[in-house]
């Protein structure tokens, strides 16, 4: 049985399948020529091995989809699909110079990105990648960059904001499948930003000049454009992005783990604990919900277990982010993600990009310091965290937290208490209506109690 992916339907030179569970990429006929000089001209080989661009294998053309087949190919798997809108400051910033660089390479190679989609750039063993090996195109010199324009809305604008403005305005990568459109940028950016000379040319100038061409219905491709200048547009591209910069700071749970009230001591013994529950379990991915800046996360990811980190709090993801890099960490993916809203179904026919529980279920979650702000803060009943958590993972290992807890005290502080089955007891109801109790620890030095839980 194969499955064309819904995601992978926009591109005519081929697309994503799978068949009896495993991924593969039909390339169709008409890129048979672009795919050969990829080959030929030595770029996948430089790219695969400077660790740009995801390898692939043949395959059996048996499994070809459709007669516009050329050949079939096996992409070596990432074990968890992201979305832009999901990463950190850097993680989108690190994803556009990589974006730059591959196409740098690709024209001195005789090639070109045909686009820049930020969707193309995945995070594969601690670092950004290409996926899609259909994205380049022979250069023909004289040719402008093609995918200029997408580049600059995928990756400069959002950036230009979460820098220059306000680096919640990433959510506007959400509502834009391609991309923050240019004027809407221009607009919402500081007047300041006229006199950075990246930011005038790449953003201002650019949309006033894509206005232009609307309004006189000429296209920019008619522009020549020397190679040499390209090479300078693209060295210009990185320069700007480079310079821009966001300090993580000032956020509401950014420094979560220096204002907690547990004691180097009894963190270490909570740590120890987390890590004695998950060897009770098969798991081979993990999810860490509310994650903050990975502390916990690291458990399971130091066990070489693949494990996607999310939290809502774009400090703690950025901070989680950069010990990635700092330590070379393969196997830990931090992501931006409100748990209250997360990730739905986008795109055509609400397909081309997946729910945060549809890329689901891990084979184990941990919901650490984290039912509290769900249940009290965010009103959401027992009863309906325990059927969240069962969609996410097939194991649990989820800490409640009491009324008790100095941490619960302060989220009261400024409300009414409408919160009378949330105790110990009406949690484990809850949560045995989908899940079996497999142990229970109390957390030494706190009054928080770890469960293992394993869904029915």
């Amino acid at each position: 049985m194969s499955n064309i992916l819904a995601a992978s339907f926009r591109d005519p030179s081929g697309f994503l399948f799978r068949h009896e569970g495993t991924l593969f990429r039909q390339v169709n006929q008409i890129y048979a020529k672009d795919f050969q000089l990829l080959q030929e001209s030595g770029l996948y080989d430089r790219l695969v091995e400077k660790g740009l661009l995801v390898p692939h294998a043949g395959a059996s053309l048996e499994l070809a989809q459709t007669d516009q087949a050329h050949c079939i190919i096996e992409p070596e798997l990432v074990p968890f699909i992201s979305y832009p809108y999901e990463w950190s400051f850097s993680q989108l910033k690190d994803a556009a110079l990589t974006t730059l660089r591959i196409q740098k390479i690709a024209l001195k190679k005789g090639m070109a990105l045909k686009d820049a989609s930020a969707y193309n750039i995945q995070f594969h063993k601690g670092k950004p990648v290409l996926i899609d090996t259909l994205s380049f195109t022979a250069y023909t010199e004289g040719e402008p960059w093609v995918a200029y324009r997408q580049f600059c809305q995928h990756f400069l604008a959002p950036l230009a904001l979460m820098a220059l403005r306000d680096v919640r305005l990433r959510s506007l990568l959400r509502t834009g499948i391609d991309g923050i459109a240019l004027d809407l940028a221009a607009n919402l950016l500081p007047m300041r930003t006229k006199l950075n000379p990246g930011l005038l040319m790449h953003l201002h100038a650019h949309a006033s000049s894509q206005k232009k061409h609307e309004d006189r219905q000429q296209s920019a491709k008619s522009t020549k454009v020397a190679k040499k200048a390209l090479l300078g547009i693209i060295d210009s591209l990185r320069g700007t992005i480079r310079k821009l910069e966001w300090k993580p700071a000032g956020t509401e749970w950014g420094a979560y783990y220096s204002d907690t009230n547990y004691s180097d001591d009894s963190l270490s013994r909570k740590r120890e604990l987390v890590k004695q529950l998950l060897s009770r379990t098969d798991a081979r991915t993990v999810w860490d919900l509310g994650a903050n800046n990975g502390f916990f996360s690291r458990v399971a990811s130091e066990q070489g277990i693949p494990t996607v980190a999310s939290d809502i709090d774009p400090t703690a993801v950025e901070n989680n982010w950069r010990e990635v890099k700092e330590k070379g960490e393969q196997n830990l993916l931090p992501l931006l993600m409100d748990l209250t809203n997360p990730s739905p179904d986008l795109g055509w026919d609400h397909a081309e990009r997946t729910s945060f529980l549809g890329r689901g279920p891990a084979d184990a979650v941990f919901a650490l310091a984290l039912i509290h702000h769900l249940a009290i803060s965010n009103n959401v009943p027992l009863s309906l965290l325990s059927g969240f958590f069962a969609k996410a993972g097939r194991w649990l290992i989820i800490e409640f937290v009491p009324k008790s807890d100095s941490q619960v005290k302060r989220l009261l502080a400024t409300r009414e208490d409408v919160f009378p089955g949330y105790t110990m007891e009406g949690f484990e109801a809850a949560f045995s209506e989908v899940f079996d109790i497999v142990e229970a620890k109390a957390i030494e030095g706190s009054e928080r109690t770890l469960y293992l839980l394993k869904r029915k």
